[in-house]
């Protein structure tokens, strides 16, 4: 009877034994289901908490909007009532002296009429009289052929009114030739000397506009030529400028009445800023510039003036000068600065204190390992820093001893970061 109860004993204890060990297995169980929900959804809310090292860029940038100035000067004649005549096209180069367009005279349209009915007349006179060819007239005759072909393959107004004048004139050169091999007193030379008084008249009621210094010719004239000038910045103010109400990226119409020469070289941006990139510049800088055609264009800041702490700053810039005729008021980016080297977000940078310094220092993740490596921070802007490695003169200059040093880690190009440091 003792042993069967013994027995009993000995299995209720096994059996209790046997319970633990799965109730101990289960909690193991239950906590690692729990650990692994907890890192999934951890996962899932932040799939990405750590990064790898790579060579980067970083700028610190600043919006503005700015006013073109350039050296502009305005070339108006007598007679600017009576409508004008292209000669040079937009954004064409000249020289001092050259024409670049004419007024025309009084009771020009009634000229033109009476010198193209006679070209109609002409060239009828021209077939009848049948004159002996020439290697001039069939030169001629080749051009003319060759510039009506050629405005089937043009769409600007300025480029085929030229090429339709340069087969007019052709047309003349051919007349007055074919004139020559007619009798005297035939018809033909009677409409080709009418002709030519009808266009002498056309040429002297013209009014003639020539260029006052070189430089590139535009028509886009707005009427602040002499406000926006360059001969004096001290002038500029923010209320002057602000009061102009200029819209921005406004194109400039063109003008029937007058033109201008413009500096081709070089022009001016000026703009108001209140930034501490603004505030910290000085004439002399040298500033990069980003226009609305995404093109990147050095500059250097020409003046400076600061009014109820706003600053107004006058870039001066040679490149993309032409592209810029078309505007008065633009908006552009200013890139105050930019670096280059190891580049990690600023939320993986974290820091302890060394005695009376602060250290950076960010989390790598090696084979399973993390390590913590302090690093130099080289520039900063918002969201991102260019780092590099402290070497073990800097840090003992920090406050760090040689055991302290001994096997400290080194960061590498690719390098697994976390995002967020824990340490």
């Amino acid at each position: 009877m003792k042993d069967n109860v013994k027995k009993v004993k000995s299995k209720n204890k096994v059996k209790t034994k046997n319970n633990k060990s799965i109730i101990i297995i289960l909690i193991v169980l239950v906590c690692i289901v729990i650990f692994s929900l907890y890192k999934t959804i951890v996962f899932i809310q932040n799939p990405t908490d750590t990064f790898s090292l790579e060579q980067g860029n970083i700028y610190q940038e600043e919006r503005a909007v700015g006013y073109i100035i350039r050296e502009e000067t305005v070339t108006k004649g007598s007679n600017y009532k009576n409508g004008m005549e292209k000669i040079k096209s937009e954004g064409e180069k000249v020289a001092k002296g050259e024409a670049i367009f004419r007024y025309y005279s009084n009771g020009e349209n009634s000229l033109i009429k009476k010198i193209q009915d006679l070209d109609k007349k002409i060239e009828e006179a021209m077939e009848s009289e049948n004159p002996y060819p020439t290697s001039d007239i069939k030169a001629l005759e080749k051009q003319i052929e060759d510039k009506i072909l050629s405005l089937y393959k043009v769409n600007e107004i300025q480029t085929i009114l030229q090429v339709k004048k340069e087969i007019s004139d052709n047309i003349t050169k051919k007349a007055k030739i074919v004139g020559e091999y007619s009798p005297s007193g035939s018809y033909l030379k009677k409409l080709i000397n009418e002709r030519k008084t009808y266009e002498n008249q056309l040429n002297e009621g013209s009014e003639y506009l020539t260029a006052p210094i070189s430089g590139m010719v535009s028509y886009k004239v707005d009427g602040y030529e002499e406000a926006l000038n360059t001969k004096d910045f001290s002038k500029l103010s923010i209320d002057f400028l602000e009061g102009l109400n200029l819209k921005v990226g406004q194109v400039i119409a063109d003008s029937n009445e007058v033109a201008k020469i413009i500096n081709n070289f070089e022009c001016y941006i000026a703009c108001i800023l209140d930034s501490t990139q603004a505030k910290d510049a000085k004439v002399g800088d040298k500033v990069n510039l980003r226009l609305t055609n995404d093109t990147e264009i050095s500059s250097t800041i020409e003046y400076i003036s600061e009014e109820n702490n706003k600053v107004l700053i006058v870039f001066n810039i040679d490149k993309q000068v032409q592209e810029l005729i078309s505007y008065r008021k633009i908006s552009f980016d200013i890139i105050w600065w930019s670096f280059s080297g190891k580049k990690v977000p600023n939320e993986s940078i974290a820091y302890e204190q060394k005695g009376e310094n602060k250290v950076a220092y960010v989390i790598r993740t090696r084979a399973g390992y993390e390590s913590k490596i302090y690093i130099k921070i080289l520039k900063s802007n918002d969201k991102y820093t260019i780092i590099d490695n402290y070497t073990n003169t800097e840090l003992k200059e920090l406050g760090y001893t040689s055991e302290e040093l001994q096997g400290r880690g080194l960061l590498t190009l690719y390098d697994e970061i976390f995002r967020k440091p824990t340490k």
